[in-house]
């Protein structure tokens, strides 16, 4: 979340006029995040007795015509009982809405926080909510390719420049040169695919001690392996900020609690160093880009790539292979 593009209150007050939310009486900029505008709305709610929405300007990395699947998919989780927001649909009914030819769409709001340090119960909570989003998906009707697969990580590569990858780290051109071809030939085939949230990250999950009370962010959700989806909530939850320390517990309890809901095949438990390493891969570029390109002048906090390069770093070390070896 961010906010690159700025709204006035005139502007936005017509906007939540076009929804059934009572009137605007709070709107502030949220800015976490890389890839869209964010504001907390606060209405005076239908009955009066005020309501708050998380207002969503769609800014790059997300195509409007993908809208559709990703609002959509909140609304079909929610219904099955996920923690979920649902999306708010206009007066006439429309998941979003255009300004100036952006598209902008308002979410429900979802008590909680995110944590920063998760203890192990709070990892497998998450666990167990990242496997029921994947069971409640297997009949939802839209499907999406992963625009954050590996060809994307090759074009965020070629894009950087091995210049613009010196300038972030002396060593980190020569890592994506070395683990890219290789994750290419190994990427697994023939595993179970299902819609994936693809960005589960601690600051996209709302808790409350340990209860998940929301699965928030689904922008850049998909359909692809499932296991994939576990990878990446490793990557984002094992370590710390840095990257430089793993904690063997968090693993431990996220992918308990992950498996006391869906167990993990023994194809998909043997494929999931290739497919950490590819998640760390994925962050890596994606932070690497955004490092080189953010304007200056974007109310957003950039996230060193170098955070995923140890990551990347750890998952390709042999002395790491048990770490997903059933215990």
């Amino acid at each position: 979340m961010a906010v690159y593009t700025h709204l006035g209150a005139e502007d936005l007050a017509e906007l939540i006029g076009h929804f059934d939310v009572g009137e605007l009486t709070s709107a502030k900029g949220i800015a976490e995040g890389v890839s869209n505008s964010n504001w907390l709305i606060e209405t005076t709610g239908r009955d009066g007795a005020g309501a708050r929405f998380i207002l969503t300007m769609y800014e790059f990395r997300i195509e409007v015509e993908d809208l559709p699947f990703f609002l959509s998919l909140l609304d079909h989780l929610a219904a099955k009982g996920c923690p979920v927001p649902r999306t708010i649909h206009d007066r006439d009914g429309a998941l979003y809405r255009l300004i100036d030819g952006k598209a902008v769409a308002l979410i429900e709001f979802l008590p909680g926080v995110s944590v920063s340090h998760p203890t192990p119960e709070q990892a497998r909570s998450v666990g167990r909510a990242l496997a029921q989003l994947h069971l409640a998906s297997t009949d939802f009707p839209g499907a999406r390719a992963n625009a954050m697969d590996l060809g994307e990580s090759r074009r965020l590569a070629e894009a950087c420049g091995q210049a613009g990858m010196a300038s972030i780290d002396p060593a980190l051109a020569a890592l994506v040169e070395r683990e890219l071809p290789l994750l290419e030939r190994e990427w697994p085939a023939g595993l179970p695919r299902s819609v994936i949230h693809a960005d589960l990250f601690p600051d996209n999950v709302l808790m409350l001690g340990e209860t998940v009370t929301g699965l928030i962010d689904f922008y850049f959700a998909c359909t692809d392996l499932t296991a994939y989806d576990v990878a990446v909530t490793h990557a984002a939850w094992c370590f710390d900020g840095e990257g430089r320390n793993f904690s063997p517990a968090i693993s431990a309890a996220l992918l308990e609690g992950y498996e006391a809901v869906r167990p993990l095949s023994s194809e998909e438990r043997a494929a999931l160093p290739v497919l950490a390493r590819t998640a760390a891969l994925r962050f890596t570029m994606s932070r690497a880009f955004d490092w080189l390109n953010t304007p200056a002048d974007a109310l957003v906090v950039r996230k060193s790539p170098m955070a995923f390069a140890r990551r990347l770093e750890f998952y390709a070390d042999p002395a790491h292979a048990g770490v997903f070896a059933r215990s």
